[in-house]
């Protein structure tokens, strides 16, 4: 049917659908939980839960990925619903940093990907840790910029207000959430479209082959592992896989970064986040990571 059409157009387009089809179920997943907490969770129950010593704060929110799993398809509409119930941002992007690591499905499958080690398990789960506590204490003495989007910001939270002021029957609290999460999902998933779109194209015209010969020098190596893993736009279930094929090519250091790197920057989180936050907070928050994970591959590297 599509025979017309350019072998490097129908690539594109299977890459792409194979991108959205294994997002969507976890893009889904996320809504629904972010219309709960929309719903259920007030400013008045956050004040109460975390603890307002600003670093035991991060920590919480590091840890919390254990018990409150997503992966990373997902977590974008569930910190900025964190954001808008006043939790802090340092406490929220620890959250989104480190739950689609810590998340026991991705760890499970990174041991398996690399042959029952223990070892990347180990590595790919204090990586996240340091970088979390690293953005968190920016976001917590550096940043002073409000990094909400502001007229989203300002109507989402008179719209809360609204609402939890009701007194509305659990029934009726149980449609809501429904409600907000496929307003939110039909909102946040055409930024979806649009990142798997984009990653399809550089997944078919970024000359792979070329980037791959660039790894010779550790740093190099690194840097190329990180643009392959934003480039790439893998959930953090599967990624695994990917990069232990790389392992004897890269070595440690780099597939540690790769591991580290991927579930907190690939383009259709991206494009998810400018929907919701300012790109002066992205392009810092995307520096701040870059560099931590750099780094950090390098130490592993040796």
């Amino acid at each position: 049917m599509f025979e017309f059409l350019p072998h490097s157009v129908l690539q594109m387009g299977t890459i792409f659908l194979s991108i959205v089809i294994e997002a969507l179920p976890f893009v889904m997943l996320g809504c629904v939980i972010s219309g709960a907490l929309h719903v259920f969770l007030t400013p008045e129950r956050v004040k109460k839960l975390l603890p307002r010593n600003k670093f035991l704060s991060i920590l919480v929110g590091s840890f919390l990925g254990f018990f409150f799993p997503s992966c990373e398809c997902g977590i974008v509409p569930i910190v900025h619903q964190f954001v808008k119930k006043e939790v802090p941002t340092y406490t929220a992007f620890a959250f989104m940093i480190t739950a689609p690591i810590i998340n026991p499905i991705v760890l499970f499958s990174t041991y398996i990907a690399f042959g029952n080690s223990i070892k990347f398990v180990l590595w790919r789960v204090l990586g996240s840790m340091l970088v979390a506590l690293v953005v968190g204490l920016w976001l917590a003495y550096v940043n002073k910029e409000s990094i909400l989007k502001q007229e989203i910001s300002s109507f989402s939270c008179e719209q809360g207000e609204e609402e939890h002021t009701e007194n509305i029957k659990f029934l009726n609290k149980c449609l809501s959430v429904l409600t907000h999460g496929i307003d939110e999902f039909f909102d946040t998933g055409r930024y979806l479209i649009f990142g798997s779109l984009l990653a399809a194209a550089m997944q078919t015209y970024l000359p792979t082959g070329a980037i791959l010969q660039l790894g010779h020098t550790k740093i190099l190596a690194i840097l190329v592992m990180l643009v392959l893993a934003a480039t790439l736009s893998l959930c953090s279930e599967a990624d695994a896989f990917i990069g232990s094929s790389l392992l004897s090519l890269f070595g440690n250091g780099p597939v540690v970064g790769f591991l580290v790197f991927g579930p907190m920057v690939d383009i259709k989180n991206l494009l998810m986040m400018k929907r919701y936050f300012k790109t002066s907070f992205m392009m810092k928050f995307v520096g701040i990571v870059t560099v931590v994970v750099t780094f950090y591959a390098l130490a592993i590297a040796g």
